[in-house]
């Protein structure tokens, strides 16, 4: 156990979560909120939703819109929090009932698993944090109608080759839509466009973080992993309500549920998990009375069938970034586990010049990467800690790729062919795993025909693959 979690909390044992406030100025909306720690410091981060060319039919300051903001709030806490881990979180701007204390402490503490596993800290559910408020609330307000808009479906754009494939099986589905992106980056834009989208069709915001946590992050203070797909999910549900929308369509795959660390609830992508798709559908109808569904499209995929499809989409190719390190020059950095995940899935299906085209260089011949290889093929205690798929799929993409190197008479990539040989599967397997479609998930009847155009396209490269 790292020595300083007791240290600071003992030295700083409350957050205070002091109030937030939504303003309309022209041309946006500015959604703020305001924290503290005991013997520390203040925070005031910031949001801004860019509203010109939106229609507007619900109140961004009305009971439910306030009542979503809060809610935001209790997340963008996590960043602030996790820099000494306060023992106790007291509210004072809203009310929370036990059964939502729970709820919360789940959606902390499981977006927090990566980061409590890399600092060495040991807790849990009960004991790592008491949430309370002291707020009194007034008789309840009564909440105008939902009013429900044109564009029914909003789909939060990454720019990375899964929120590709969603905006292609809606398009050709038919589905009118708008895209929302938060912090905007060229491959956003780009993907959305190559899509057939217009970009007075993409609602935008922009989060930033308060500079005095940054200021203690480089004094020692605890940095790390915050679930932030759980501020894309309360922040795209805050822009749903305004404009009507009753569909959240994610891109979240089925290998977003398995484990970073085997054997553990460690898992990096925990707020893309189907656990916690369930649980906001559930605070949704029941904390917000929304008529609104928070699904993923691709949630019966997994990463392999979604890189099948998207090497077929080549009009995507050129724009999508799914690197982290790089994204603030939109630049594949070609050095990271997420490079090499993403060219390992689209290596069985792309040829080696059009692999290169993409990354801008050959990772095949990158001897640095064999260590971040091995961790995707699962031979390091931990997968990296990052959006990458499960170690099998990892291990059908090496068997594909080798094989289809075989059938050419060809060498393959020489980090694949340093592989060990017991990380190749049989091809049976590899189509297996092509075609198994996973029966649970929260795909509503109206996108069925999506779905199943998905299926089959998969179930073509399956039978290919196992012959």
């Amino acid at each position: 156990m790292d020595g300083r979690f007791a240290m600071w909390r003992n030295r700083h044992p409350v957050f205070h979560y002091n109030g937030f406030r939504v303003a309309q100025e022209p041309g946006l909306l500015r959604l703020r909120w305001d924290f503290a720690i005991d013997h520390l410091c203040e925070f005031h981060p910031e949001t801004v939703v860019f509203t010109e060319n939106l229609h507007i039919l619900n109140d961004p300051n009305g009971v439910v819109a306030r009542r979503i903001a809060f809610a935001l709030g209790l997340v963008e806490a996590i960043s602030y929090w996790k820099c000494v881990c306060p023992p106790e979180v007291l509210v004072h701007c809203g009310a929370i009932a036990p059964e939502d204390v729970a709820w919360w402490k789940r959606l902390w503490l499981g977006g927090l698993g990566e980061f409590f596993y890399r600092n060495g800290i040991e807790t849990n559910e009960a004991d790592f944090v008491c949430l309370r408020s002291d707020f009194s609330e007034a008789a309840a307000e009564q909440s105008a109608p939902f009013r429900s808009g044109a564009v029914r479906t909003l789909v939060p754009v990454g720019g990375g080759k899964d929120s590709c494939v969603t905006l292609e099986l809606l398009r050709a589905a038919g589905t009118p839509l708008m895209g929302f992106a938060v912090n905007d980056q060229p491959a956003r834009g780009a993907t959305f466009a190559a899509a057939g989208f217009a970009p007075k069709q993409m609602l935008r915001a922009k989060r930033t973080i308060d500079p005095a946590l940054l200021r203690l992050n480089t004094e020692g203070y605890w940095n790390g992993h915050t679930p932030f797909s759980a501020v894309v999910a309360f922040l795209g549900l805050y822009c749903a309500h305004l404009v009507g929308a009753e569909n959240i369509v994610l891109s979240n795959e089925a290998s977003a549920d398995e484990a970073s660390v085997p054997g553990t609830e460690v898992n990096h992508q925990y707020s893309k998990s189907y656990a916690f798709e369930q649980d906001m559908n559930r605070y949704i109808g029941e904390y917000f009375g929304l008529p609104l569904c928070y699904f993923s499209l691709l949630r019966p995929f997994h990463e392999l069938q979604i890189a099948c499809r998207f090497a077929a989409l080549p009009q995507f190719h050129a724009g999508f970034r799914s690197c982290n390190v790089g994204s603030k020059a939109n630049a594949w950095c070609g050095r990271c586990a997420k490079c090499l995940f993403v060219w390992l899935m689209l290596s069985p299906f792309l040829s080696q010049k059009e692999l290169v085209r993409i990354f801008g260089s050959d990772l095949g011949a990158k001897p640095s990467l064999a260590e971040e290889l091995r961790g995707l093929l699962g031979l390091r205690c931990t997968k990296p800690f990052e959006c990458v798929g499960t170690v099998e799929e990892a291990r059908a993409a090496l068997t594909l790729t080798l094989l289809r190197f075989e059938q050419m008479g060809e060498s393959p990539p020489p980090l694949l062919q340093a592989a060990p040989p017991e990380c190749r599967l049989t091809p049976e397997r590899c189509a297996g795993l092509l075609r198994d479609f996973r029966a649970v998930h929260a795909v509503p009847q109206e996108f069925e025909t999506a779905l199943e155009r998905m299926k089959a396209f998969v179930g073509e490269i399956a039978g290919v693959a196992g012959a």
